[in-house]
């Protein structure tokens, strides 16, 4: 039985929290694996192959009426987001890319607000806020590039994905996760194709470590996230789960220092401390508030 708004169960909240885990590893894997400058070839076979996977196994089709939400889902939640998820990894400082994703529970609080009436709580709001302070903190230096297409392309998917799960949570389509997953990402999937013939350059010969790294993309970063991101999306409070996002820098930042041995300063650790007291604030505050 899904679990109320006002007590949410943690063991919903880990499983969940494992989606922006592996999310976290993008970067990292587009930049020293993928073939350079074909951010939509990659989002493409990241969703679409685990779309097509998930819809196999869940063998279940949306009613007619349902269609167009569908289509909204996918464009917003994948299609629409991938794609500017991946210009802004090749175009940003992992850093700046995650302090400019952290706005989502901010955004995702503004449409329950000005749509739902749904005032948010001072210390949820307190939370997410301090998250993104503490993002900043964390991975912002006097040397981080400012690149105008990659900022826009890091706010505008955090818009989408903020709306995506607005609209999923309100929405309540009559579809199993496994389906409403695999079915987001097809759609998804089958948006990006034209941009990728059209925008990128053809893929080389792929290496054998290339070809493992689209396929870690597309099962993990799609296949077994977004299933589970999907699950947390019905079960929780759209707040808490949209401010388990800012778990996906933090990894970025654990792998960055563990396999690519970027320095982590005392400012850095105290703002990773910030971030984790903002999550755990706004699921504790979010499971006490309707």
């Amino acid at each position: 039985m899904p679990t109320s708004v006002s007590s949410p169960r943690w063991r919903d909240v880990l499983l969940t929290a494992v989606a922006p885990a592996i999310w976290g590893s993008t970067y990292i894997v587009t930049t020293e694996l993928l073939p350079p400058h074909r951010p939509f070839t990659a989002a493409l076979l990241r969703a679409l192959p685990a779309g097509v996977l998930l819809v196999l196994v869940a063998r279940r089709v949306p009613v007619r009426r349902d269609w167009p939400r569908v289509l909204v889902l996918g464009a917003l939640n994948i299609g629409v987001f991938q794609a500017l998820l991946f210009v802004a990894a090749y175009r940003l400082p992992g850093g700046l890319a995650a302090v400019l994703g952290a706005v989502q529970p901010l955004l995702v609080m503004a449409l329950a607000w000005g749509v739902d009436g749904r005032v948010p709580a001072r210390a949820t709001l307190a939370s997410a806020v301090s998250g993104i302070g503490g993002m900043a903190v964390l991975l912002l230096s006097p040397q981080t590039v400012f690149e105008p297409v990659g900022i826009a392309a890091a706010l505008a998917g955090a818009a989408c994905m903020a709306g995506g799960v607005w609209l999923t949570r309100r929405w309540r389509l009559d579809l199993p996760v496994l389906a409403l997953t695999g079915w987001q990402l097809v759609v998804g999937g089958l948006m990006l194709a034209p941009l990728a013939w059209l925008a990128d350059p053809p893929l080389p010969v792929l290496s054998r470590s290339q070809v493992l790294a689209y396929a870690y993309l597309s099962l993990a970063g799609a296949l077994v996230s977004y299933a589970l991101w999907f699950r947390g999306v019905a079960r929780l409070p759209t707040v808490a789960v949209s401010s388990l996002g800012l778990l996906s820098p933090l990894t970025a930042v654990v792998l960055g220092w563990a396999l690519l041995s970027q320095a982590m300063s005392g400012a850095s650790l105290a703002g990773m401390a910030i971030v984790l007291a903002s999550v755990l604030g706004v699921q504790w505050t979010a499971s006490r508030t309707r």
